[in-house]
């Protein structure tokens, strides 16, 4: 349902378990320190928003699920989204003209502060800058882990935030980097990022049960057990998934205890502790916005969506089993 409104501005409007519509944003003038910017992109984030879509947001987490400039409260109806690519229309200093990054819902036209605008570096294409949350949550992963060169790799689930982790952990000195999918199709893009690929009977035949680090980001009870199952000796599992409300099956017979595997959880709400006080929002931003300077990223972005069709296309977007990866959202016939 698409509702249309005068003021030129609208936002899209998670109304329902899977219904979601374009309502009026109301525009007031920018204030002091604050910009008016016009969408060009934004990122579908499949894991976050299939939750919210389907209304699997647990009541426990409805405040610390809450999105910068969100509006209205889960489970319904609310307005969400954080990869926001934009062309500062109006604002202070120097930023009128620019293309920035901002944590903002899918929305046409819309007022920010300017603190919470990041620049997109020159050599950066605006529609691949919406992969930066995501690279955020690989990076900070990467830190979780404590991975090193030399280490032996493993990478179960390869959606976008799985491949992400794989591209950035193949660029370490003699790293051994498998990614490991259900998709056969996913084993193109892996070996593009240098990272080798097995299917998980592939995987379960040939595995030698001794990484070093194991990535989990399938967010299936399947996909953890693989996980669990492929670390060495006191190897470390990092758990990136989403899994929402409900209950995922944890396997932590067999040789879980006799190997003394570390199960640590990754969220990109907090910096890692060995980073944190050193680095903040703004740096590792401003890092992920560096690290998606390489158009083999471009790979992951399969799909676009006209801004005008997302409430008809979401619910084909976010079903469970989609295809594809990273989606897109295009605003006035946006290009680059």
């Amino acid at each position: 349902m698409t509702v249309e409104t005068n003021s030129g501005a609208r936002a899209l409007w998670y109304t329902a378990a899977g219904r979601a519509e374009l309502r009026p944003a109301p525009l007031e003038p920018p204030g002091p320190g604050e910009a008016r910017l016009k969408m060009l992109w934004s990122g579908i984030s499949r894991g976050t928003e299939r939750l919210i879509f389907s209304g699997r947001v647990p009541p426990s987490e409805y405040e610390r699920m809450r999105a910068p400039m969100q509006e209205g409260n889960f489970p319904f109806p609310v307005k969400y989204g954080y990869s926001a690519v934009a062309l500062v229309e109006a604002g202070p200093g120097d930023w009128p003209g620019k293309t920035v990054f901002c944590l903002h819902p899918h929305q046409d036209f819309f007022t920010a502060p300017a603190a919470r605008l990041t620049a997109l570096p020159p050599g950066l294409p605006a529609r691949r800058a919406t992969l930066a949350a995501n690279m955020e949550t690989a990076l900070n992963a990467l830190w979780d882990s404590a991975a090193g060169p030399g280490d032996r790799i493993v990478i179960v689930g390869a959606g976008l935030v799985g491949l992400l982790v794989a591209y950035l952990a193949a660029r370490m000195p003699g790293a051994d980097v498998t990614v490991v999918d259900i998709d056969p199709a996913r084993q193109a893009i892996a070996e593009v990022f240098g990272a080798g690929f097995a299917t998980p009977a592939q995987f379960s035949a040939g595995r030698r049960e001794d990484a070093d680090i194991v990535f989990h980001a399938s967010a299936t009870a399947d996909g953890l057990a693989l996980a669990l199952s492929a670390g060495g000796l006191e190897a470390r599992i990092v758990e990136m998934s989403w899994h929402g409300e409900g209950s995922t099956a944890t396997p932590l017979g067999g040789a879980f205890h006799s190997r003394r595997l570390n199960l640590i959880s990754s969220q990109v709400g907090q910096i890692a502790p060995s980073r944190r006080p050193r680095w903040d929002y703004a740096r590792r931003l401003g890092k992920a916005l560096e690290l998606l300077e390489d158009e083999r990223l471009d790979a992951l972005i399969t799909g676009e969506v006209p801004f005008r069709d997302l409430p008809a296309a979401m619910p084909g977007l976010l079903a469970p089993g989609a295809g594809g990866l990273a989606s897109a959202v295009r605003y006035w016939g946006a290009v680059g």
